[in-house]
């Protein structure tokens, strides 16, 4: 959110005023207000207010307070009642329940790659100082599905946030403490004080020696209190899935293929376009380990780019801040461009593992050339991959919306890529905007939607009217461009001629739902890709890929099958398991084949696992589906018992049921099975015998 230059000044604001030991006077603004919203206004704490020391407690208080490096002098205003929390089980007060501790205020919002940057800070110092050091994260949202609980619980899942979290919907705290920025980061003493505070990256470096003296000073005068916070952890509550927070997905329709950033799991899951899963390409483990695909390890990654020939897949390492390569003949994983670390400098034409990348978000291969969205510092990269050099390709590294020459342009966290092969097509959540840039050096980039930082909605029409909402996906198809509209769970359409933008698919309302176009519900849809007239989905939130077929708008969830080609990390194979049941004898006639499988005890189906089911009959002239498709099972989260019509004639034959169930402890689960079986069951269909129902129940073994 914030020029690297500007962040390092404000640095060297903040030891100032951290090293004067004193409370800066809060005088910041507000944020622009959001569409539809009143403006924002701050309201200050006062610069000199009573001395207020701390309330008695089972330490005991000194008579004087003693001279500390680190303390402020202005009391930090406790949090407004009847606000949401999260990882904890109810609401917590400064005055009361942080007294005695370091507390740390990280003012962000769930979309801004720069509150993302400094997470990894944050874990740092709160594994250095587990018994004095608090961070409560206030999350005040810029747009509209940022502020809403579910999507911020999905965030706090998908970063591994184990700290509390309040929902700050109506900006009260941040009013209260005066916050002009995403990310801001106040310092209070446990005496309940603010130090100081900071607006950026780059926090650990600065926070640490502050916190390690106060730690041992404020320990020595007995004002910390070690006691742990009563946490209740949204992960307690999360069931593992083959899939977690896919970002991406890219189609290739010659090779039968799909690439699934299961990003998440820090892998990348390869399928067929029906979803039969081939294998993975890493270990499931964080980590930038090259080498064979099973070794192989990545953060979270993200875009994809495949090449011509269909042998090479580059891969955008995001948290790790590099690009990778995927040999699919050899199988083997390298690193191609980055440092490992998050750069702030520009590149000026040098090779690319010695250039430091800042979240790449996504890439596309044009010509031998491989377009990098540097989401980080908000431009577009380019990588001549035959001469080894990185470049800028469109964007001054303000952060903006002004169209113009590429590197005057000014563009916001530039997530998504397509062509049409002349154009290279973007989208710029944290302006909601989609562009375009020519390939030639003579173009000039262009706003297709979109206005302003501040701008967002959901509204169809033409420019300026039309508004998307944090869109992250793209993708290009006989003109017209397909657009993941994120935070409204649509789907849409950009006419790049006409600058127009209609919904194609979607109710706007969080969820899931199959179905035509109009009634499919999303949760965060981030990663689009075209194949054999249909648009592959990495509906994020979800934890799924569903596929649109372009015709008919029809939406359906691919159901990925052979899971044990690739397991995710919390998943474990059982042993495939044969079981034979005793001779079933019933009468002739229309009748059903009724199947019911229960979990172990102490275990449940993972509604977000796929559960596969197909039977078939050893002598068909006997047991006869009399629907040709009804032989066959596939859903996400199973229900009970599943019903097959059948045609019984007299004689003999062996029904044979193949099932793959995904299902994970029911409480804190911790342990995932994937169960394949086979059960054979012989039937006697005699004309004495009553009923043409036959009825088959398995309870799964227990791991």
């Amino acid at each position: 959110m914030r020029n690297p230059v500007l962040t390092r000044i404000s640095c060297l604001i903040v030891i100032i005023l951290l090293a004067a030991g004193c409370s800066p006077p809060v005088t910041a603004s507000p944020p622009p207000g959001r569409t539809g919203t009143p403006a924002i206004t701050a309201t200050q704490v006062p610069e000199n207010p009573p001395s207020q020391l701390p309330d008695a407690s089972s330490t005991a208080e000194p008579a004087s307070v003693p001279e500390f490096t680190y303390a402020g002098t202005v009391p930090a205003p406790d949090f407004p009642a009847m606000l949401e929390w999260l990882n904890v089980s109810r609401p917590l007060s400064l005055a009361q329940d942080l007294r005695g501790k370091i507390v740390i205020l990280d003012f962000w919002t769930l979309g801004c790659i720069n509150c993302i940057h400094i997470i990894p800070d944050l874990k740092k110092l709160e594994a250095e100082f587990p018994d004095s050091l608090v961070v409560i994260g206030v999350h005040s949202a810029k747009f509209e599905t940022e502020g809403q609980l579910e999507s911020i619980r999905q965030a706090v899942l998908r970063y591994g946030l184990e700290h509390p979290v309040v929902n700050d919907i109506e900006f009260g705290i941040w009013n209260q403490f005066g916050a002009r920025a995403w990310p801001t980061l106040f310092l209070i003493d446990p005496l309940g004080s603010v130090v100081g505070y900071h607006a950026g990256e780059g926090i650990y470096g600065l926070f640490r020696p502050v916190i390690e003296t106060m730690d041992r000073e404020f320990g020595e005068a007995g004002l910390i209190d070690p006691t742990p916070l009563d946490l209740v952890l949204e992960r307690k509550a999360f069931v593992p899935s083959v899939l977690s927070f896919p970002g991406k997905v890219l189609a290739d329709e010659t090779g039968d293929r799909l690439f699934i950033a299961d990003s998440n799991h820090n892998r990348i899951v390869v399928t067929s376009l029906d979803g039969e899963i081939r294998y993975a390409i890493g270990s499931g483990a964080a980590g930038r380990e090259d080498g064979p695909f099973e070794a192989a390890t990545f953060n979270r990654p993200q875009g994809m780019a495949l090449s011509p020939d269909g042998s090479t897949l580059y891969i955008a390492d995001l948290e790790n801040h590099l690009i990778r390569t995927a040999d699919l003949t050899s199988r083997t994983v390298a690193t191609i461009a980055g440092t490992g670390y998050q750069g702030l400098a520009y590149p000026t034409g040098r090779p690319g593992l010695q250039t430091a990348l800042n979240s790449p978000w996504d890439v596309l291969l044009h010509d031998g050339e491989l377009f990098i969205a540097t989401a980080g510092l908000h431009q577009i990269w380019v990588y001549d991959l035959t001469n080894d050099r990185i470049d800028v390709f469109a964007g001054s590294g303000r952060e903006g919306i002004d169209d113009g020459p590429p590197l005057q342009a000014s563009l916001a966290q530039p997530s998504g890529f397509t062509s049409d092969g002349e154009r290279l097509f973007f989208t710029d959540p944290e302006s909601s905007a989609v562009r375009q840039i020519g390939f030639g050096p003579e173009a000039g980039l262009t706003t297709l939607i979109g206005t302003g930082l501040f701008d967002w909605g959901d509204v169809d029409g033409s420019y300026p009217e039309a508004m998307l909402q944090h869109a992250l996906g793209i993708a290009s198809h006989e003109g017209l461009l397909y657009i993941a509209d994120t935070y409204n769970h649509k789907l849409k359409v950009v006419d790049p001629l006409e600058r127009t933008a209609v919904t194609w698919a979607g109710t706007g309302e969080l969820g899931w739902t199959d179905g035509p176009g109009g009634e499919a519900r999303f949760a965060e849809p981030s990663g689009l890709s075209i194949a054999g007239g249909r648009l592959y989905i990495a509906d994020t939130n979800n934890h799924l890929v569903r596929v649109a077929h372009l015709a008919t708008g029809e939406v359906s969830t691919l159901v990925l099958s052979n899971l044990t080609a690739a397991l995710p990390p919390t998943a474990t194979a059982a042993v495939p398991l044969s079981e034979s049941f005793g001779v079933q004898t019933i009468g002739p006639g229309s009748g059903t084949l009724e199947i019911v499988f229960t979990a172990p005890e102490g275990f449940k189906f993972n509604e977000l696992g796929p559960f596969t089911l197909d039977w078939f009959s050893g002598d068909p002239g006997i047991a006869i589906a009399t629907d040709p498709d009804s032989t066959g099972y596939a859903q996400t989260g199973p229900e009970f018992p599943i019903t097959f019509p059948v045609e019984f004639a007299a004689g003999e034959t062996t029904i044979t049921i193949t099932a793959t169930a995904f299902y994970c402890e029911a409480v804190n689960p911790s342990i995932c099975l994937v169960q394949e079986v086979t059960l054979t069951v012989p039937v006697v269909v005699s004309d004495g015998s009553v009923g043409s129902d036959l009825f088959v129940a398995y309870e799964l073994p227990f791991p």
